[in-house]
């Protein structure tokens, strides 16, 4: 037997938010993300779990003064652009719009309504650590100038 169940990874996000239906109906619009579990008790949705590509991020409701707790969550997915305008259509605020970046991802970012923000991005080159490296000075170099 697996220490984890089958469709789970060693890491998983779980975001505890305020409306968890709301953020469900928020990573189905914007992300494709199809519900595998939802839990409820006395009419009250308690823990979901959704896909969102190859991932599960597990969702809990809030109760009896539990702080919500947002996350910073980083997907890989085929068209950054198209993820990013259509989460903005589903209820997200931009953070930052979608631009080629030194490390080799196009990426782009939006706060979702319950206080998450996705880094949505799409890797355009495969780079060496010795590639990044370099590329990562250069930028902390230009930076410095500003």
């Amino acid at each position: 037997m697996k220490p984890q169940p089958e469709q789970l990874h060693t890491v998983n996000p779980y975001l505890a938010v305020a409306d968890a239906r709301r953020l469900i109906a928020f990573l189905q619009a914007a992300f494709a993300g199809e519900v595998t579990e939802q839990l409820e008790y006395e009419g009250q949705l308690s823990h979901a779990e959704v896909r969102v590509g190859d991932s599960i991020v597990m969702i809990g409701q809030i109760r009896g003064g539990q702080p919500a707790m947002p996350a910073m969550l980083y997907l890989y997915l085929d068209d950054c652009d198209a993820a990013y305008a259509r989460a903005l259509a589903a209820g997200a605020t931009s953070v930052m719009a979608p631009v080629d970046m030194y490390y080799a991802d196009r990426t782009g970012a939006v706060a979702d309504p319950c206080g998450n923000q996705w880094w949505i991005s799409t890797r355009l080159e495969n780079l060496s650590n010795e590639e990044l490296q370099a590329r990562h000075a250069a930028e902390m170099a230009r930076r410095a100038t500003l």
